[in-house]
């Protein structure tokens, strides 16, 4: 508190930690936008989890992904040590807790990656800390043309991720946010938008509590006394 009894600019921004949570089917453009978020926003950091599948040559272990082997992975499931984890085409993915209740703990945001069974388990746990948005393609077409540039896959393994993606489509409904990623600049805006919104909730600013008790205390001495000047002279 100041001298005058109002709360300083630091207990006025205090706030737990946000989990922002951005999903999308395959081909959508989420780690597009992940990357642009992450470059343009210094005060939120990507969740880094744990898989069981093959270090790509560009990777790097423990900045992507904690590269870890299934007895480990199992290991970290049962001793309750992931928020989530989900199997996603013969390869194991989780979320370790400690890391992300450390950051929110110290009011830091953390954005994640993640599909839409990983959403449904964190829900589970920790949905007043999420904000869900699940990103979607402007159409099937694009999504097939972007599918096809990123890698050189070969059109059943295409298929069986659009297979996958018309399953995740299908829960569009719970999520907190719908974005369509037709106009990179524009999703990348609602995404910020969204983010910016988020970090006023009054469910995250528990602290602002006692700005409103200070304002009440002073106006209510402004009106017994019925003076304006009164609040100068007290200090």
């Amino acid at each position: 508190m100041t001298e005058a009894g109002h709360p300083t600019a630091d207990t006025l921004t205090a706030r737990r930690g946000l989990m922002l949570v951005l999903t999308s089917p395959s081909g959508a453009g989420k780690s597009t936008l992940t990357r642009e978020l992450l470059k343009t926003e210094t005060d939120i950091a990507l969740s880094v989890s744990v898989t069981t599948r093959p270090r790509r040559p560009d990777e790097i272990d423990h900045v992507h992904y904690h590269f870890i082997d299934k007895n480990r992975f199992a290991q970290m499931r049962e001793a309750g040590e992931l928020l989530e984890w989900a199997e996603v085409h013969g390869n194991f993915y989780g979320t370790p807790r400690k890391a992300v209740e450390d950051a929110l703990s110290a009011g830091k945001d953390v954005l994640f990656d993640i599909d839409v069974a990983g959403v449904r388990q964190l829900s589970e746990l920790v949905r007043e800390d999420m904000a869900t948005i699940f990103l979607l393609p402007p159409s099937v077409a694009e999504q097939i043309s972007r599918l096809k540039r990123r890698a050189s896959d070969e059109d059943k393994v295409i298929l069986r991720r659009l297979t996958t993606a018309r399953e995740e489509i299908a829960h569009w409904r719970d999520f907190d946010y719908i974005l369509v990623n037709d106009d990179l600049e524009q999703a990348f805006s609602g995404l910020r938008a969204i983010l910016a919104a988020e970090r006023l909730k009054q469910s995250r600013r528990p602290k602002i509590e006692a700005l409103v008790a200070a304002l009440d205390r002073d106006l209510e001495t402004v009106l017994t006394a019925g003076e304006l000047g009164v609040l100068s002279r007290k200090g």
